[in-house]
């Protein structure tokens, strides 16, 4: 049984850890699937949120082998409108990878482990301790985790071409793991560039989206942020998508579909593995442009069309029907109907 106090959840049991990382690997990818079907991103804006994707589960999968026998410190859960990982443990697993070299050289050799957990398995018939366990964990965790896929507060994608038809004629991308609420946000931004030499604004650009656009704000001060640090560069389109909270056994929080979920799943009405995801889109868009300064200072500037906000939620066919019982009035916000995926199947 899975209990967890009212404001985080710490997995502290290797079956937990499996059942969680389980969850969030299925709930990604049928977040993936689903958004393709609904036309929600284009094809190239859906290839870069499977690479953000790719990034935030191998972190998560790093997690569950750091801690899997760590008795003294166990991954902690952000349950208040998250139901991810405290961004602190992504910093954790960054600073530790920092040091692998110091740790590897102090690590035991693999060859001599092997041996004495077959010694204690075959010839002694006993279990393996678990502070050797953890060590072993170690080993695989500091020998097979590559630092360049950790998941960082704030990963930058590159500058490529737009497809036809689009906005403009560059993409850029960016993700960002707010640490007010423990969320992961992925950006894309369609711009211009009035300048010769392509390569020049790059080091520019990536500098001022790091600097500006790495934490959750109002999508048309953000952009309007981005506009004034870069003088040849005109972004005329940009779009924010917001993943979570992803409503499930762990999460403790005030939102209506996380009570409903939780009370189902209190009741026997509904499995231990039920889930939910809400998602949403923030999209703007430049109008037009106006020119401030004098000749000599002359910079074009976008002026922004209102901010188009839309939600969504995810929801396997048992739990849509469980919150048009329980939460109609949340679902009457919603920019389509609940959006079904499949069953998550846990054998616990």
């Amino acid at each position: 049984m899975i209990v967890t106090p009212l404001d985080s959840a710490t997995l502290d049991s290797k079956e937990q850890y499996v059942f969680y990382h389980k969850m969030l690997d299925f709930v990604l990818k049928e977040l993936l699937v689903n958004i393709q079907k609904q036309n929600l991103c284009s094809h190239q804006e859906l290839t870069i949120f499977k690479q953000y994707s790719d990034l935030f589960l191998y972190s998560i999968e790093a997690m569950r082998i750091k801690y899997m026998y760590d008795e003294e410190e166990n991954m902690k859960i952000d349950l208040t409108e998250s139901g991810f990982p405290n961004y602190l443990e992504f910093r954790y697993l960054y600073n530790d990878l920092d040091l692998r070299n110091e740790y590897i050289s102090k690590l035991e050799n693999v060859d001599d482990i092997k041996e004495e957990f077959l010694d204690t398995l075959l010839r002694k018939k006993e279990p393996i301790k678990r502070r050797r366990l953890f060590q072993a964990a170690s080993i695989v965790y500091y020998n097979s985790v590559n630092p360049k896929y950790i998941f960082k507060k704030f990963v930058q994608g590159k500058v490529i071409n737009a497809p036809e038809n689009s906005p403009a004629k560059y993409i850029t991308s960016w993700s960002f793991y707010d640490v007010s609420d423990n969320r992961p946000y992925i950006c894309f931004m369609y711009f211009d560039y009035e300048g010769k030499r392509s390569n020049d604004f790059k080091e520019p650009l990536y500098k001022v989206l790091k600097e500006t656009a790495d934490r959750k704000m109002a999508l048309d001060t953000m952009a309007h942020n981005i506009d004034r640090k870069l003088g040849d560069i005109h972004p005329k389109y940009i779009k924010r998508l917001d993943l979570g909270p992803l409503h499930n056994v762990f999460a403790k929080d005030e939102n209506k579909i996380t009570h409903a979920i939780l009370e189902g799943i209190a009741k026997k009405q509904i499995p231990l593995e039920s889930y939910a995801l809400s998602f949403k889109t923030d999209e703007v868009f430049s109008g037009s442009t106006f020119t401030e300064g004098g000749f000599f200072s002359k910079q074009t500037y976008q002026k922004w069309n209102e901010v188009d906000r839309r939600k969504y939620v995810f929801a396997p066919h048992r739990i849509i029907q469980l919150l048009h019982s329980k939460t109609p009035e949340v679902l009457n916000k919603l920019a389509k109907e609940p959006i079904q995926t499949s069953d998550l199947k846990i054998s616990m």
